[in-house]
């Protein structure tokens, strides 16, 4: 089987097929990229000819995408996406910018650790630029497997072959509550001695509601799921309006939790101590400017992790 040329895959072609999607008509998509809408059917018709297949179903209400025209929409846009980043980051190269890093995080990072971090990098390297991103551990894990960043910070439990983990930080779940909730000032608590309470939890991706539902299966219990939320401040809000109780990493809970006039417990149970680690490709040599913010975070407070293969 004989594959497309890659040259028929022209930048402006794929801003027409992300058009004609979104439009669902030819002509309104040739009207918002400024082409001729006789042109436009012909680069359309050109590479369904080339991929010998249709990325559109035609009909009197307007165009929709096949399966195929799906898979394609989702490619272009990633391309068109690097393109215009590429172009964003040479324009800021011929304005001094000598370097960047792009990091993928989890919300614990991000909230508790990279701010300070961060700050302290920038004193010492104002002429680099840093582009953050958050996302889940898992995520974070696949993200880095697949070239889309330099670095990962993540959960140690997410695992994923063929990748360099650093230890960057270690941190601690506890339970945030109301003053007034029957748990208050019974810690440290056993985590399945919680299980009767309402919870709260993040988002399906989130490793700390992996670990709940883990944990509370070896309890041979049940968890409470009352309410998900996408963030540690919706979850401290919930918390306060008292529709449950919540595992939240205890530096998050310092920044959120007293402004809320939330109290928190510690766990007794040894899997709510967790490392954070920061990840990166072991087949890839990282830029010097990838490295350099590498060596700061793993030096922040005079830490220095160890490297070992993620299994």
């Amino acid at each position: 089987m004989s594959s497309i040329n890659p040259d028929r895959l022209s930048l402006t072609t794929l801003r027409l097929l992300v058009a004609v999607a979104e439009e669902g008509s030819l002509s309104k998509a040739s009207v918002r990229e400024s082409i001729a809408t006789s042109a436009a059917s012909k680069r359309l018709s050109d590479l369904e000819l080339a991929l010998n297949t249709s990325l559109f179903n035609r009909n009197a209400q307007g165009m929709t995408l096949t399966p195929a025209g799906e898979s394609m929409i989702q490619h272009a846009r990633r391309i068109l996406l690097a393109a215009a980043t590429l172009a964003a980051e040479m324009s800021e190269y011929r304005e001094g910018v000598r370097g960047h890093v792009r990091i993928l995080a989890h919300l614990s990072a991000i909230i508790a650790f990279l701010p300070e971090d961060l700050e302290r990098f920038f004193i010492a390297h104002s002429d680099l630029k840093v582009e953050l991103e958050e996302r889940p551990s898992s995520r974070v894990m696949k993200g880095i497997a697949e070239g889309w960043a330099d670095l990962g910070i993540c959960s140690a439990d997410a695992e994923q072959p063929g990748l360099v983990a650093t230890t960057y930080r270690r941190d601690r779940l506890v339970l945030a509550m109301r003053q007034d909730h029957p748990l208050a000032g019974t810690g440290p608590l056993a985590f399945a001695d919680t299980l009767s309470f309402d919870h709260i939890g993040l988002h399906a991706e989130s490793s700390i509601f992996t670990r709940s539902l883990i944990a509370a299966r070896e309890a041979s219990q049940v968890l409470r799921r009352r309410i998900h939320v996408p963030g540690f401040d919706a979850v401290c809000r919930t918390v306060q309006s008292n529709l449950g109780i919540a595992l939240i990493p205890e530096p998050v809970f310092r920044i959120l939790g007293p402004s809320m006039n939330l109290h928190y417990e510690e766990l007794a149970d040894d899997w709510a101590r967790r490392e954070i680690v920061i990840v990166r490709r072991g087949d890839q040599q990282l830029s010097a400017a990838a490295q350099l913010l590498l060596a700061h975070l793993l030096s922040a407070d005079q830490r220095i992790g160890d490297d070992r293969p993620s299994s």
